[in-house]
Parts: C-alpha cells; structure tokens; sequence
C-alpha cells in the first residue's frame, strides 16, 4: 500500500512538468524557514512565564535565567530611572522585532510564490494543450490530455503548498504580537517594582 502511494505520488509529480522542480524547492525551503521561526520563539520561552514568577524574579534578579531572565536583569542593572527602563525595553525590542518582522515578510513573500508557480504551470499545459490541437495529427488525444493535466496538478500543488503556508504565517504573527504584548506587560511590572523600591528609598531616607 505505501508503496503504491509512492508511485502514484512520484508519477503525478512527474506528470506536472519541470515546474514542479521549483515548487519542491519552495516548499522545502518555506516550511524549514516556518520552522526556524517557530523555534526562534520557542527558545524565547516566554509562553511558559506567568506574573508571579516575573514579579519574583524582577524582585530578585540574581534567581532569573534564561532568555526572559536576561531581558530582567538588562532592564534593570544600573538604572536610575523609569526613563532608563524604558530605554532598555526598546533596545530589546528593537533587537528582536524587526528582525522577527522581515523574517516573516519574507514568509509571506514565500508563501504567495507558490500558487503563482502553479500557476505559470497551468499557463504551460494551456500552452502545451493549444500546440497540440494546432498541430492536429494521431497523437492529439494525449497530447492535449497531457497539457491539461499539466496545468491541473500544478495548480493543485501551488495551492496545496500555499494554504499550510498562509497558516504558518499567521500563527508567527501571532506569536509575535504576543511576544511584544508579553515584553509591555513584563516592562510595566518592572517600572512598577522600581517605583515602590524608589518609595521606599524616600521613606527610608
């Protein structure tokens, strides 16, 4: 059974021309750049985080670590003032957002290519198809068969590379809408706690 599913696949694939060479690649390239992005986000950790542990460890910078843990410790080293803090938080942000930014752009840019591959193959079978009716002969039949399976299974698999494609592209904004809501809500904390300690310093004084 799996090996008939492998030749039925290999012959399709085949019959849809060379145009079904630089489909391959670009959904071999885009679903590998959609993975590195997802786990761009994954080592940033910051989906396992919740309030009471940012709050514990901007409390207590020394027992913050990792990727989060980092970003806690910079916000806070050597400030003297909500301004500063601030300050820090956009350099983290601009150190990390855009970059994320292109980088999805260009999945985008990626994930649109596809059905125009597919349908630059369907614009060769018509072409193919209209050759062979212009040409006439006994072996029109199944030239014009093939044109248009031609552009049939190219269009298909333009399509069938793309929709997963628009998926994981609006899966990555979203985690990147949610990783620069999670760098507000851990930067207002952190001017929070400043803002008591600096009280505190008053009273003391």
């Amino acid at each position: 059974m799996l090996e008939f599913f492998f030749q039925e696949t290999a012959r399709i694939w085949g019959d849809g021309g060379w145009v079904m060479i630089p489909l391959a690649l670009l959904a071999i390239f885009m679903y590998a750049f959609a993975a590195d992005l997802f786990f761009t986000f994954n080592r940033s950790e910051y989906q396992r985080m919740n309030p009471e542990t940012c709050n514990r460890w901007i409390r207590n910078t020394e027992s913050a670590f990792g990727p989060v843990g980092e970003i806690i410790r910079y916000s806070q080293d050597d400030v003297s003032s909500l301004q500063e803090i601030r300050n820090r938080f956009e350099e983290v942000r601009l150190a990390v957002l855009p970059k994320i930014d292109r980088r999805l752009f260009f999945l985008v840019v990626l994930t649109t290519a596809a059905p125009l591959l597919g349908l630059l193959g369907t614009v060769l079978g018509m072409i193919s198809t209209f050759d062979a009716m212009a040409e006439g002969g006994g072996r029109v039949i199944d030239m014009v068969a093939s044109g248009v399976s031609t552009a049939l299974i190219t269009t298909k698999t333009g399509l069938l590379i793309a929709i997963p494609g628009y998926f994981m592209a609006s899966t990555v904004r979203r985690r990147r809408n949610e990783y620069s809501a999670f760098l507000a809500g851990l930067e207002s904390l952190t001017m929070q706690a400043f803002h008591k300690r600096s009280q505190k310093e008053e009273l003391a004084s």
